[in-house]
């Protein structure tokens, strides 16, 4: 006789077919937090570099600005933005996980990326903050 497997039942087809949903579906969620990292990442770095490089500009007397404190509101509005909408993707991807009763904590390190990324985000701002005085 052979070894045959026996074919599988529609419950079992359709828990395999379900299992497999449920990994697409957790897959493309940490593709769109991979794209709110990278978007976030973006903004808090440009907005970083407009204000060192403005600022060093402005304090070696290379150029006037008209508005000394633009370069840090420019920056610092970029920063906060980037920041935020990290913050807001992360809510969206541990919103859709708990959504498909998958562990936030059992899942790729797209997460913790993205959560040292947000504290990147906020020595930033701090260090902005702090260094340029009073908002």
């Amino acid at each position: 006789m052979s070894d045959a497997v026996p074919p599988s039942t529609s419950d079992q087809l359709a828990q395999t077919r379900t299992d497999l949903a449920g990994n697409r579906t957790v897959m493309a969620a940490d593709r769109t937090l991979m794209a709110w990292i990278r978007t976030a990442l973006s903004m808090i770095s440009f907005g970083f570099t407009i204000y060192k490089f403005l600022h060093g500009l402005s304090e070696s007397a290379t150029i006037h600005l008209r508005r000394p404190n633009g370069p840090r509101d420019l920056g610092l509005f970029l920063t906060l933005l980037g920041t935020g909408s990290l913050v807001a993707g992360l809510v969206q991807y541990t919103h859709l996980l708990r959504r498909i009763h998958v562990s936030v904590l059992r899942t790729s390190v797209t997460f913790y990326v993205a959560c040292a990324v947000v504290i990147l985000g906020l020595v930033v701002l701090i260090g902005m903050v702090s260094r340029a005085g009073p908002i």
